[in-house]
């Protein structure tokens, strides 16, 4: 088990190396002569079309819509997994990181929504710092090597799954369009056939991924964000099967994750952090958009995962991981505050609809305020950690 996880960690901390490559390649693209080519290979349309059924997107929403909903497949997927067998089974582990989870949530939306107030466009933004980005988070623990506590890594990665599971349920609640109820009835039965394959025993993964695929075309024309579809069909993914061995979510899950970390979120980092910095200044990031995404991902994650769980320990209704000191806690708590991925999926769900200046705004905001939670955050945790020192357990 401690083997895997290290391979684990390993992995993030690739595919984080792999996101900052992808997003300084954004950036100098975007910034460059190379501009127009950036934004047109954006706006390529691309289309589908079977019979009388077609979908109409340029390449930039098959990259969200399409590709985003492989990653939340694994996201689905792992949260299953780690109820099932992992993190998430023991209620004594998973209370502190689900404690700092709703913190983690709960502050930085509060803080955005001050700074944000009486501005409705501006306010759709709410949930955006109210998320940490694992693979980078785990990429700077990495930095640090054996001088992390092992139970210090896996009190991020629960928190992360928790976190995760948190912004699955905001985008279901509040980032839909209006509903077709044609396309909602459509889903409906394909989750319905996905069900009953489950408890009839099929455990081919083919089966499962044909119906997946018509529940995703179906949600993505109900008005439902397309990206829950894979998280759905994550959690009905059968946990045994005899052609994958003896965890059927297990293997999945190692399948995907390469494809996933260091394709499809390097595409994504890609398609999405693509700034231009003409005209932008420091003032620019005293605008309330930007302002309120950087005080709420560098503060308010800090503030809401630490206090969180410094309350529910003192309060005795959880204790720290063997081994974690408090101030190694507040480390962490600082990198949650590294947004990224799903804080800029949530920007492009939340401004996709409005102004462009808010959309150019949010991701000045994010990359901001995450840029601050790693260099602050590993600077804190080189200062606080023990020199040399093996890695303990949870």
């Amino acid at each position: 088990m401690h083997s895997a996880l290290q391979r684990f960690f390993q992995q993030e901390s690739a595919s984080g190396i792999l996101l900052i490559l992808a997003t300084a390649l954004a950036l100098a693209a975007a910034n460059s002569p190379l501009s127009h080519f950036y934004a047109a290979l954006l706006d390529t349309p691309m289309a589908v079309v079977i019979g009388s059924f077609s979908i109409h997107k340029p390449l930039l929403l098959w990259i969200n819509d399409g590709l985003m909903a492989v990653f939340f497949f694994a996201v689905g997927i792992e949260i299953k997994r780690e109820v099932l067998h992992g993190e998430l089974s023991s209620p004594a582990k998973v209370a502190l990181p689900i404690v700092g989870a709703i913190g983690g949530m709960a502050v930085p939306a509060l803080i955005y929504t001050v700074v944000n107030h009486g501005d409705p466009t501006a306010m759709r933004g709410w949930a955006i710092p109210s998320a940490t980005d694992i693979a980078f988070a785990l990429g700077v623990l990495s930095l640090l090597g054996n001088r992390v506590p092992a139970s210090l890594k896996i009190f991020l990665l629960t928190l992360a799954i928790a976190d995760d599971l948190g912004a699955i349920i905001i985008i279901a609640l509040f980032y839909t369009a209006e509903l077709s109820t044609v396309s909602l009835a459509i889903a409906g039965a394909a989750i319905a056939v996905l069900l009953a394959m489950n408890l009839r025993g099929v455990k081919g993964i083919s089966p499962y991924i044909l119906v997946g695929l018509v529940l995703w075309a179906a949600v993505l024309k109900s008005g439902v964000h397309a990206t829950l579809a894979g998280v759905v069909l994550g959690l009905i993914i059968p946990a045994t099967g005899r052609e994958l061995g003896s965890d059927n979510l297990g293997r999945l899950q190692s399948d995907l994750h390469g494809p996933v970390s260091f394709v499809i979120l390097p595409l994504f980092a890609f398609a999405n952090t693509g700034l231009s910095l003409a005209g932008l200044s420091f003032a620019s990031l005293l605008q309330p958009v930007p302002a309120g995404i950087v005080l709420a991902l560098f503060l308010g994650n800090q503030i809401g995962v630490f206090g969180g769980c410094f309350l529910a320990v003192k309060a005795g209704l959880v204790r720290l991981p063997t081994g974690v000191r408090w101030r190694e806690l507040y480390g962490v708590s600082i990198l949650c505050g590294i947004g990224f991925t799903m804080s800029l999926f949530i920007s492009s769900l939340a401004f996709v609809q409005g102004d462009s200046h808010f959309a150019l705004n949010d991701r000045l905001g994010i990359l901001t305020g995450s840029l601050l939670s790693a260099v602050c955050g590993w600077c804190w945790l080189n200062w606080v950690l023990p020199r040399s020192e093996p890695s303990r357990g949870y």
